[in-house]
Parts: C-alpha cells; sequence; structure tokens
C-alpha cells in the first residue's frame, strides 16, 4: 500500500502523549479560511512510500516511542484511507500507540469504522459548531463531521479537542460558551484547547500565487486566548 507523504517529525511533542512520530498525509479536501499549508491541498511533490517503508522509519526511533507512539496528520489523513489504515494495523502489530490527527471529513464510511477502531486516539479539530459558519470556513457541509463524531461517540473514542480561534470570526465569550456546551456531547474528552490563529501562511500563498483569504486579519491576541481558554476548561 503507498501513501502520498508530505513530511515527518520524528520528535513531536505537542500532537498526542509523549514523545510522537508524526506523518503529514498530502491531499485535503477542505479549504479552510485560515489554512497554512495550502501546498497539502494537492499530491505535487509529495514523498511515495509503501507503509512497509513508513514503519521501517518508525521502527528506527522506537526507543523514543514507548510512552508515546505514532500521530497521522495531514493536510487530512481520511483523504488516503486505505494506506491510513494498514499503518494504523501494522503500528498496533508492534504496539505502537496511534493517534488520528482530523478534521473529521472522511471519504468512506465503513473504511472510517475500521479506521477508528485501529486508533489509540483522535485528535479532532473543529472547524465550526453551526452548518452556517462551518461553510463559510471550510467550504463543504457538516454532514460528514457530524457522522464522524457520532462515530467516535459510539466508539467511545479518547478525543483530544482542538479549535483554532481567528480574530472576529470566532474569538467571542458568547461562542466559547457556545462551544464548551457543544463539546458535552462526547463522552471521553482528554483535553480541549484553543490555538491561536496566525499569519505563518501568507507567504506559502504568495508563492502559490493564490490569494489569501484572510488577508486583512490580524493574529490572534495570546492574551485573550489565554482568557478564553479559561472559559472554556473552567467548570
Amino acid at each position: 500500500m503507498k501513501g502520498l507523504i508530505d513530511s515527518f517529525d520524528t520528535m513531536g511533542l505537542v500532537d498526542g502523549p509523549g514523545i510522537r512520530f508524526v506523518v503529514f498525509l498530502r491531499t485535503c479536501p477542505l479549504r479552510c479560511l485560515f489554512c497554512h499549508n495550502p501546498e497539502m491541498w494537492n499530491n505535487e511533490n509529495s514523498l511515495i512510500l509503501s507503509t512497509d517503508e513508513l514503519i521501517n522509519k518508525v521502527t528506527r526511533y522506537l526507543p523514543f516511542y514507548k510512552e508515546g507512539g505514532v500521530t497521522f496528520s495531514g493536510g487530512e489523513p481520511l483523504n488516503q484511507p486505505d494506506f491510513l489504515l494498514d499503518a494504523l494495523k501494522q503500528c498496533q502489530k508492534i504496539n505502537i500507540h496511534t493517534a488520528l490527527d482530523t478534521s473529521g471529513v472522511y471519504k468512506d464510511i465503513d473504511k472510517l469504522i475500521e479506521i477508528l477502531k485501529y486508533t489509540d486516539l483522535v485528535i479532532l479539530d473543529i472547524k465550526a459548531i453551526d452548518e452556517e459558519n462551518y461553510k463559510k470556513i471550510t467550504g463543504l457541509n457538516m454532514n460528514k463531521f457530524n457522522e464522524f463524531a457520532k462515530e467516535c461517540i459510539k466508539m467511545n473514542k479518547k478525543l483530544w479537542i482542538r479549535q483554532v480561534i481567528i480574530p472576529g470570526i470566532n474569538d467571542s465569550e458568547e461562542y466559547i460558551i457556545r462551544l464548551k456546551e457543544y463539546i458535552k456531547q462526547f463522552k471521553n474528552v482528554q483535553k480541549v484547547e484553543l490555538l491561536p490563529y496566525h499569519l505563518y501562511g501568507v507567504e506559502k500563498y504568495k508563492k502559490l500565487n493564490i490569494k489569501y483569504p484572510l488577508e486583512n486579519t490580524p493574529p490572534m491576541d495570546l492574551k485573550k486566548l489565554e482568557e478564553l481558554n479559561h472559559i472554556l476548561n473552567s467548570d
């Protein structure tokens, strides 16, 4: 099984518990306004690896990952379901903890259920909590995200939940209170965090000759973000 890979991080510290081998898979069906990796939308200049080759890379560093594991990120890893499933199975054969960093937008529901069976932790990137804003931010409707959420709840998957906070879009206390209520539907949430919108991707859009969607939006104020995180995580 071959996969389209952008890059690796052999010492990931934020994409799951412990030290992680992070695999960034190419392609993504979303076109998020705040995307800072537009080069991941397609498969140009991607590294093509088999699952065996990938696992060989992981096993080279195996002692580092005994308390950590492997995280599949993107792009959107669910956009390569066959490769992802095979890689997850191989990771679990060698007793490596697996994490899936995803927006929840999948290609095939049956394949998704299989993928979740071999996923120890889901890091779920929430884009919006209502149809209108979800479509405005991602360009898609919420149907697949909602189905993904239902499957996670049904399977009682361990979850880390994240959302990027953007000035003028979702940085109000009112929104955070609604988000807090929305998250209550999930049963096995281990961590919730708000991430700051930043401008790291602006130069990439220029190089790719793509208009940057949030051209006049400033980076998120970190002090305000801390206050919003406090509201979100308070009892």
